[in-house]
């Protein structure tokens, strides 16, 4: 697993998508943070997180495009399938390097934090919640984006597809307040990306939320496996 997560993070770095993602989202969350907390003489650092869902949105669909389909195109997916190493190891490894350079960017507003300490107080239960719902919301899209980049070798694709399953989880708690039936609408409620993520920013760490966005990984984590069994017996 170690030898795929380097040569999947060394991928991110020797083409422009590393740079061109984390240097993107640290101008976007240093604006928000200057316009949203600095300009404002706040340290209540909520107005960032808010806004790092809309960047989240758009550029994790960036970030997985060429998890799978990259392989796929060149044909080196080949290589990986016949390794001496299990398919769950392999969609888990590409997922992990993803997560990292994830990480990697919302780490900054870890920083933004400190900074903010030296000048006033800071809410650290506000500020760990929502970076620790912001991480699991981003690690869902993660594993989500992965998946569907194992069913194409287009990019563009994939990053398409990625975007429309990213929105439309964003979108499931207002279709639930139009569908015509009860239990449809509850069902909505129950999988609303939107009502697990909230009560985490407050600082809630409900079990139930958490092991939410953690499901959501290991069931994406283990569609992608079995879309490789079916590519290696194809």
């Amino acid at each position: 697993m170690a030898a795929i997560i380097r040569r999947e993070l060394a991928a991110y770095f020797t083409s422009p998508i590393g740079y061109v993602y984390l240097g993107v989202f640290y101008f976007l969350s240093g604006y928000f943070f200057f316009a949203g907390v600095l300009f404002g003489n706040s340290t209540v650092m909520t107005p960032v997180f808010q806004s790092l869902i809309n960047i989240v949105m758009f550029l994790t669909p960036i970030l997985t495009m060429r998890l799978m389909s990259e392989d796929r195109r060149h044909k080196t997916d080949q290589a990986l399938l016949t390794a001496p190493i299990t398919l769950g190891a392999i969609a888990g490894s590409k997922f992990l390097a993803a997560a990292a350079v994830y990480t990697a960017g919302i780490s900054v507003t870890l920083v933004y934090a400190v900074v903010l300490s030296f000048f006033g107080t800071v809410n650290w239960p506000l500020v760990w919640g929502s970076y620790i719902g912001i991480l699991l919301l981003g690690f869902a899209f993660i594993a989500m984006g992965q998946f569907i980049s194992s069913l194409t070798e287009n990019q563009a694709i994939a990053a398409i597809g990625s975007f429309t399953a990213v929105l439309a989880c964003f979108l499931l708690d207002a279709l639930s307040s139009v569908v015509p039936y009860q239990w449809l609408a509850a069902a909505l409620r129950g999988i609303s990306f939107v009502r697990r993520y909230t009560p985490i920013t407050s600082g809630i760490l409900g079990f139930a939320n958490l092991f939410f966005f953690i499901s959501v990984c290991g069931i994406f984590l283990f569609l992608t496996s079995r879309a490789l069994e079916k590519r290696r017996w194809s």
